[in-house]
């Protein structure tokens, strides 16, 4: 029963899109009309859980493992929300957009970098669609693929995003910023917001049309709260709940303050019986890692559904689950509604052998 504890990377700039000339097949429709949207299908393509590793030129480095459940919040829109402690997070989302009159997929990524918020918008410029696979390009709206962009590559049962960045703006060229290469592991988590919202339709989520008029690039920036000009903030996000979650120690458990404990939220429960259901560890959805002595966290913008939650503290500090760490050993479960709010709570109270 060994497993990465940090499996969660804060990737800051998730910032894309394509090169300066379309390197794949332009748009041949009318994109004033919204049946032909540009990039539809990556709203199909890219729902469900997806895990891989992370190669990165920022200060985090690089990634054996990220985690990604995007899952419908709309008839028109798909998100993920991930954190990796409480001054780190990242929300991003897919979602038919108007701009200049045209209708693209828009992408739209932020969160918190050291408790510095910042959020960016890409629209699609480029698409290629065939038997073997899709690519899909995201510009920055206002500056281009100067400033930053993001490919999005579908081939089998794998998604490959190559970010790009032109360092904020201390280059006269976006350079390779990150690359993340994941393979589907959940099909099914999705499945209730897919039949609820008949997803995906063409229909207009959000008009950006006016959006970044006074300003000089689609990418804000604000030390507290909602960045100042943000067109599509996270509070205004549809269908989206939260969840406060806390643990305990068990009274023979005497936690060290400096060692670190993974919370974890799956779909599906990990424990049957004595044995571990390896087959749920696909079903991660979301997770953060806790100084020892924080015993609770509010996971924000989360998708509804059921969920099984689990405490894992790591007492080598190896970041990995083994021998001697201790952990949660029920399946403490929990149901978040639509824009609902509910709290659940698990114990420590197992020693691995």
């Amino acid at each position: 029963m060994q497993r990465a504890v940090y499996l969660f990377l804060i990737i800051f700039l998730f910032i894309s899109s394509c090169k300066k000339d379309p390197v794949e097949n332009p748009p041949t429709g009318d994109l004033t009309q919204i049946e032909n949207t540009l990039g539809f299908n990556v709203l199909h393509k890219m729902k469900g859980i997806w895990s891989g590793p992370v190669s990165s030129t920022t200060a985090l480095g690089n990634f054996p493992t990220w985690v990604v459940d995007f899952r419908p919040i709309a008839e028109n829109q798909l998100s993920a929300k991930n954190e990796l402690d409480t001054l780190n997070d990242i929300f991003m989302s897919f979602f038919v957009a108007k701009y200049n009159g045209e209708y693209r997929i828009a992408f739209r990524n932020g969160g918190s970098f050291a408790g510095m918020k910042r959020v960016s918008y890409f629209l699609c410029d480029s698409v290629m669609e065939n038997n073997s696979g899709a690519y899909y390009r995201f510009s920055e709206i206002k500056k281009g693929t100067d400033r930053a962009y993001t490919e999005v590559i579908f081939r089998g049962d794998s998604v490959y995003l190559n970010s790009f960045t032109n360092k904020t703006n201390t280059q006269s060229t976006s350079t390779p910023h990150m690359s993340w290469t994941a393979i589907k592991k959940d099909d099914s988590s999705y499945a209730a917001a897919l039949s609820l919202f008949n997803f995906p339709k063409k229909t207009l989520r959000k008009d950006l049309s006016a959006s970044f008029e006074n300003v000089q690039e689609s990418i804000f920036y604000g030390m507290n709260g909602t960045p100042s000009g943000d067109p599509y903030p996270e509070e205004d996000q549809p269908y989206l709940g939260q969840a406060t979650i806390s643990y305990s120690y068990a009274s023979s458990y005497s936690p060290q303050a400096n060692k670190k404990v993974f919370l974890m939220l799956t779909t599906q429960a990990l424990i049957e019986g004595f044995t571990l259901n390896t087959a749920a560890l696909a079903t991660q959805s979301r997770y953060v890692i806790l100084a020892a002595n924080d015993l609770s966290f509010i996971f924000n913008y989360m998708h509804p559904g059921t969920y099984f939650l689990y405490a894992l503290y790591d007492a080598d500090d190896n970041g990995v689950l083994s021998s001697g760490d201790w952990l949660s050993p029920n399946n403490t479960s929990f149901t978040l509604a639509s824009e609902g709010n509910t709290s659940a709570s698990t114990q420590i109270s197992f020693t691995l052998p």
